[in-house]
């Protein structure tokens, strides 16, 4: 496994960030706790299909998505949660369920829930799951520029 997309393109935009190292873990509540990181700082990545598109939806680690919602809000025919079959292709340098909330990096569009824009730090898995990003959201917002989700 290899974060060096990730790493490459934040200390390329000069990102002050820091890594934390954990055992591995496979929850996002799990690596909360190891990480002592509040459920609500950590950002998990859900894969959807809108539509038949691949998209990530980027919420607290204590947060569901609630598909129901995600399409009505976007006004999609369809949304689904991605089977790991589905996207696992797509991120070729990450761990199966451990891809950055950086769809930029990965060709597609990402939605972010409101209650992570209201954090001044977001942690996130950085391509495994024994190693996670801390920075701050704003530039995290800058770099995506992901689509806010009422709540």
């Amino acid at each position: 496994m290899s974060e060096s997309r990730l790493k490459d393109f934040l200390d390329k935009e000069h990102i002050k960030y820091v890594t934390i190292g954990h055992s591995p873990a496979f929850t996002a509540q799990e690596i909360a706790a190891m990480a002592h990181i509040p459920g609500k700082e950590l950002a998990k990545t859900v894969v959807v299909k809108i539509d038949g598109e691949l998209a990530m939806v980027v919420t607290p680690a204590s947060e569901q998505v609630e598909l129901n919602r995600l399409k009505e809000t976007l006004g999609a025919n369809e949304v689904d949660l991605a089977s790991e079959n589905e996207f696992k292709d797509s991120f070729p340098d990450c761990e199966t369920g451990a891809m950055p909330p950086f769809g930029n990096l990965y060709g597609m569009n990402v939605f972010v829930s409101q209650a992570l824009r209201e954090d001044e730090q977001i942690a996130f898995n950085a391509g495994s799951h024994s190693e996670l990003v801390r920075l701050p959201y704003t530039e995290f917002e800058r770099l995506v520029h992901p689509t806010p989700l009422a709540r």
